[in-house]
């Protein structure tokens, strides 16, 4: 499964050692998960990320993200960035982690 090797190190070093962490498959990517939420993920095109809606205003003001839409259809509260942008500023992608953890860890644990 190809992934944007940045995007997956970027993440995982920000928060890969954290308590409650572990990776899954899925969107055709990696994802990292807190406590059985999705935090962040590396694609095949970049990265994508669960900031939640309370956070997606902030998110969608950082330069080079834009709304997730991998069906077609706008998911509420889920943002990007491409590869390109991602090379011109890995920063926006941390700060996006930041964003999407703390979303994650104030939602309850998945069993």
């Amino acid at each position: 499964m190809a992934h944007s090797e940045t995007a997956y190190s970027i993440i995982a070093e920000r928060i890969g050692g954290l308590p409650g962490i572990a990776e899954k498959k899925m969107f055709g990517g990696v994802f990292f998960m807190v406590d059985g939420n999705m935090v962040a993920g590396a694609t095949k095109r970049g990265a994508m990320a669960r900031v939640g809606k309370p956070n997606e205003a902030a998110a969608l003001a950082l330069p080079g993200v834009e709304a997730a839409t991998p069906s077609g259809r706008r998911m509420a509260g889920f943002v990007r960035i491409a590869e390109p942008a991602l090379a011109e500023a890995p920063e926006t992608l941390e700060r996006l982690v930041d964003l999407a953890f703390g979303f994650a860890a104030s939602l309850p644990p998945k069993v």
